[in-house]
């Protein structure tokens, strides 16, 4: 028997694939022209080929931000995703504090990028700031303003506390999809509660916690907002991510073909590591 094919389901989505084509790729075309051309104003271009390519990948000040960025997302990673699953473990499974703690757990979800890196922006203030006067009060040097250490520790933590939130959420929602019966079988066998971490849990939540991986991963490779308005950048170049290292190229030198080139390499880039971070969390599954 052969099976038919409903052609008319392309109908469905052909409004889906008309935005995605006016939101991406026609803006990533024009990036893709800009960064294979100079341009002098009035609409003049010369095409200049992978000149521009060519300067960023061979470019110290690119090779530097890519490194901070590279450090920030490592870090970033080895702390929210630990974290995550550790709170998501104590969370209660039933009961009237389930939905507490899930809605604790969103809050911060909720507050926009830019009003996330202006509260940290005032909290870590080391004279009138929550975090900085205290820990000057406690005699531990801190000015964010003017030590990279300081800045640093300041934008990691103000991302733990935005995102950590997510894998959480995640986690949580793959730990309540484990059926009550393995739990039973578990306790049946006298498994320890690192057994049952290891051979039921963990695994249960290996898709989950592979989204969570993926978007920790894409989000922090590719964050902005918040280190922008916390640190712009500083001090000196300390905090300057690629992300920033972008917009400064293209919006305050108004070189627009290196921030072009930059920005498919970027793209480029998150886009391979995704995948190399997607198959190797995969592979195995459907042997």
């Amino acid at each position: 028997m052969t099976k038919t094919w409903n052609n008319r389901a392309w109908f469905l989505v052909l409004p889906v694939l008309l935005l995605v084509a006016f939101n991406a790729i026609i803006p990533l075309m024009t990036v893709v022209n800009y960064s294979v051309q100079e341009t002098f104003g009035n609409n003049l271009f010369f095409f200049e080929g992978t000149k521009w390519y060519e300067d960023v990948l061979t470019s110290d000040r690119f090779h530097a931000s890519l490194f901070r960025q590279f450090l920030f997302t490592g870090i970033i990673l080895l702390i929210e995703v630990p974290l995550g699953v550790a709170i998501a473990l104590t969370m209660p499974r039933s009961g009237p504090w389930v939905s507490v703690c899930l809605v604790l757990m969103a809050l911060p979800l909720l507050i926009p990028w830019n009003v996330v890196g202006a509260m940290w922006n005032i909290m870590a203030l080391p004279d009138i700031g929550l975090l900085g006067y205290g820990l000057n009060a406690l005699g531990i040097p801190y000015n964010f303003t003017r030590q990279p250490i300081s800045a640093w520790f300041t934008v990691v933590l103000m991302d733990v506390w935005h995102w950590t939130s997510l894998v959480v959420l995640l986690a949580y929602a793959g730990l309540r999809s484990i059926p009550e019966a393995y739990y039973q079988a578990a306790r049946i066998d006298g498994a320890s509660r690192w057994s049952v971490f290891r051979y039921i849990q963990l695994p249960k939540m290996n898709r989950v916690l592979t989204i969570a991986i993926l978007l920790r991963f894409m989000d922090s490779f590719m964050i902005y907002t918040e280190p922008f308005v916390l640190t712009g950048g500083g001090p000196g170049n300390a905090t300057t991510f690629l992300s920033i290292d972008l917009v400064k190229a293209a919006l305050g030198e108004f070189n627009l073909g290196i921030a072009a080139a930059m920005s498919i390499i970027y793209f480029l880039m998150t886009l391979l590591v995704s995948w190399i971070f997607y198959t190797l969390m995969t592979r195995g599954e459907d042997q």
